[in-house]
């Protein structure tokens, strides 16, 4: 049983698997998108209460497997209870050894792993009359007169329509838009424990180029530091293509041993994942009540990979709409002029113009660390814009300008 908004008041309805229910808002997708929509929905005060269905996806190949997410903000935040490690100093390496460390002032570098996160909102969410879950495959989704239906597959085969009058779909696309630059982030990681203590706690490594480069894109290894004997040790790559399993290993293998002069570790789990950078348009929405939520929505910054803090914006704005009975249509997760610079950096890296660890040692070794953080997060004046710009590469990057509006939009699969 469930309450139901009906004309303002709340009523009670009892649900029945397989037969048609109605909800204010269907979420598809338990990620950090659906659940972060849904905590938003159901622990906001509003104008009525909505109820909200949450769609996960079952035990498999459709559920992605535990990962980490990185952000950064000022101070204390909404889901602190699930950040495993913070940091207020970085540092980053150039490929010849010469090391920025920095403090990044009133920010704190956040890292929270996927599964404390969803033990955290189900938290949350425990005892919300107001939300309910649904287990299984979605096999459609429609528009309906009044809204929208979500046809989902139970993991007991029972076929159940679920509508409502919004529906977010966090689900992955199925092929990326169609795009002047596409470039891959793709990475392997370990979390590893050491006999003895050999991690500074009080910093990361967020970028070390040490590490041989491809002749287009760039290369890094970075550490964040949960305890002096634990870290997650991560091997990345921006390039066209992503490296068969082997080579992240060897790579990792090499960078402890060699650059951290750890020899003797024991791995306790592992992660990867392949996000892709592109310059392409997003479409927020693809029904008059359906609409994309997430990196599915655009939500990731083409330029650098971090898609959490964009997906808490896009959150909270759809919740203020909802609660203020206003039309949800998720808002851009990047302004125009974000996007502008993105597009010139992605097709200067993919063209060999430019020098991928040599761009970003120069800009955080001239540029405060704080003000380029609130750059990544598009939240820097014009100025601040400019004289970033004016502290980097300037030469590859015009003509990466002049010549990005001749290249055609290529459509490129989804890794």
């Amino acid at each position: 049983m469930i309450e139901a908004s009906e004309e303002g008041r709340l009523v009670q309805v009892v649900y029945t698997p397989g037969v048609s229910m109605r909800s204010d808002v269907v979420i598809i997708g338990a990620g950090a998108a659906g659940l972060s929509l849904a905590e938003r929905l159901c622990t906001t005060v509003g104008r009525s209460a909505l109820t909200v269905r949450l769609v996960q996806a079952p035990a498999g190949p459709l559920r992605p497997a535990p990962r980490t997410w990185c952000f950064w903000e000022r101070g204390a935040g909404r889901y602190d209870e699930a950040v495993t490690s913070a940091w207020n100093r970085m540092r980053v390496r150039s490929p010849g050894g010469q090391v920025v460390d920095a403090s990044t002032g009133s920010m704190l570098y956040k890292m929270i792993r996927s599964t404390d996160f969803e033990a955290a909102i189900e938290r949350r969410l425990a005892g919300q009359q107001t939300m309910a879950w649904t287990e299984g495959t979605v096999e459609a989704v429609e528009g309906i007169a009044g809204g929208a239906q979500v046809l989902v597959r139970t993991a007991g085969g029972e076929r159940e329509r679920l509508s409502a009058r919004w529906v977010f779909d966090s689900r992955p696309l199925g092929s990326l838009p169609p795009a002047r630059t596409t470039l891959l982030q793709h990475f392997r990681g370990w979390f590893v424990r050491t006999p003895r203590p050999v991690f500074d706690t009080g910093s990361i490594e967020l970028m070390d180029f040490r590490t041989p480069q491809p002749e287009r894109g760039l290369a890094f290894s970075y550490v964040l530091p949960t305890s002096p004997r634990t870290a997650l040790v991560e091997y990345t790559q921006f390039s066209a293509s992503v490296l068969p399993t082997d080579c992240y290993d060897r790579a990792l293998q090499n960078y402890l041993q060699a650059m951290l002069d750890v020899r003797c570790f024991h791995i306790e789990a592992r992660e990867e994942g392949v996000i892709p950078m592109t310059d392409a348009q997003f479409a927020r929405q693809s029904g008059e009540s359906i609409f994309r939520i997430g990196a599915a929505g655009g939500a990731t910054r083409p330029s650098t990979g971090y898609t959490f803090a964009a997906i808490q914006r896009q959150s909270a704005a759809i919740a203020a709409a909802l609660h203020a009975g206003r039309r949800p249509l998720p808002p851009t997760p990047h302004s125009k002029r974000s996007r502008a610079m993105d597009a010139v950096l992605l097709h200067a890296l993919a063209s060999g113009r430019l020098d991928g660890a040599a761009f970003f040692t120069r800009l955080f070794s001239r540029v405060p660390t704080e003000r380029l953080l609130r750059f990544l997060d598009g939240a820097t004046t014009p100025y601040e814009d400019l004289s970033i710009g004016l502290n980097s590469h300037i030469l590859p990057l015009l003509l990466s300008a002049v010549t990005l509006p001749s290249r055609s939009l290529r459509p490129f699969p989804t890794p």
